[in-house]
């Protein structure tokens, strides 16, 4: 696959998922556990979700979530085959993380049955766990050369030495815990259902936010970061729900962040609903990010609009920190102050 990418400088993504399972029949197929009896899984049976390998200014960074059901025989007397899934396989999944669901084909309750579940879940398991503690560096090890061009042609200091860092660091996962105002609350609820006038709901006394920041890159690009579900991934650090659609509800960080989009004029304008989930149920503001293209940057105007008297500090500096700034980080848009 050719590059034509100067100095490694621009965003360049490349679809994995045929890779992907090629992968899974070439590390996981064949894995076995046990003498008498044995089991070994025998096929991939089917592997669905998203699998890309990224890069921008030299840095490479992988973004998936697969799930995967692997088939397997044991030479037991009933001869069971089944299925071990595995339901989330993720860039920001732990490897204590992993879960694996077990299935016979033709269950019997036996007890050579429970033996070989047995089997699988002590010895079986624990080997596929191995093999797939290893997905995100042989992911980036594969396929980044496809998306960048060799380093003996790269003139930048600076993506250069980002791309020696991939080269010989491993792959390091991070979490981001959003400022939420000292809550304690699980992030895990889902967002509240939002009716076409939830903003208007007089919950707080409120006032306006509003500033400007400059990122090194174009409109559209901007624009696609805020909003492209793998992009989005990157600069959060977390798996986010968000659709790029008018009317659509969106989760970040973990359903810390919560909304709906509400108007969307590409390159120009995103409008929103936004609201940190632990102020009262049915209080959000009204987010307004408009975009302005100069010569080699983009003006981002930022306007918030019904602020909860107190959280003005709170809501600018988690803004600033977890989306401009780590957007800056993330893509190379700019210097960070």
């Amino acid at each position: 696959m050719a590059v034509q990418n100067p100095n490694n400088w621009h965003w360049v993504d490349k679809n994995c998922i045929d890779w992907a399972a090629q992968w899974c029949k070439r590390k996981l197929v064949g894995t076995s556990a046990g003498s008498s009896p044995k089991v070994t899984v025998v096929g991939l049976k089917k592997l669905e979700g998203d699998v890309e390998v990224c890069q921008r200014k030299g840095k490479i960074f992988s973004i998936y979530d697969l799930k995967l059901e692997l088939s397997f025989e044991s030479d037991n007397s009933e001869k069971s085959k089944g299925t071990i899934s595995v339901p989330e396989l993720a860039y920001d999944t732990e490897h204590d993380d992993f879960q694996f669901d077990i299935t016979f084909d033709k269950p019997t309750g036996s007890g050579e049955e429970d033996s070989i579940r047995s089997l699988i879940r002590s010895n079986l398991v624990e080997e596929l766990r191995k093999k797939l503690s290893t997905f995100t560096h042989d992911l980036i090890s594969e396929n980044a050369s496809d998306i960048q061009v060799d380093r003996s042609q790269v003139n930048s200091t600076y993506t250069a030495a980002n791309q020696e860092k991939t080269l010989t660091k491993t792959v390091v996962k991070e979490s981001t815990t959003f400022n939420k105002g000292g809550s304690s609350q699980s992030a895990s609820t889902t967002a509240a259902a939002l009716s076409p006038d939830s903003s208007r709901v007089p919950k707080y006394n409120t006032s306006d936010l509003n500033f400007s920041t400059t990122f090194n890159t174009s409109a559209e690009q901007l624009y696609l970061t805020l909003l492209v579900p793998e992009r989005v991934a990157a600069w959060t650090r977390s798996a986010p729900q968000i659709e790029p659609k008018e009317g659509t509800e969106f989760q970040l960080f973990g359903g810390n962040i919560q909304g709906k989009i509400l108007e969307l004029q590409e390159g120009k304008k995103i409008k929103m609903l936004w609201r940190l989930r632990d102020w009262k149920e049915g209080h959000y503001t009204e987010l307004d990010l408009t975009f302005n293209e100069g010569a080699g940057e983009t003006e981002m105007a930022v306007s918030f609009k019904g602020v909860p008297i107190g959280d003005e500090e709170l809501v600018r500096n988690n803004f600033e920190n977890y989306y401009i700034t780590s957007i800056k980080v993330t893509f190379g848009f700019g210097a960070v102050l």
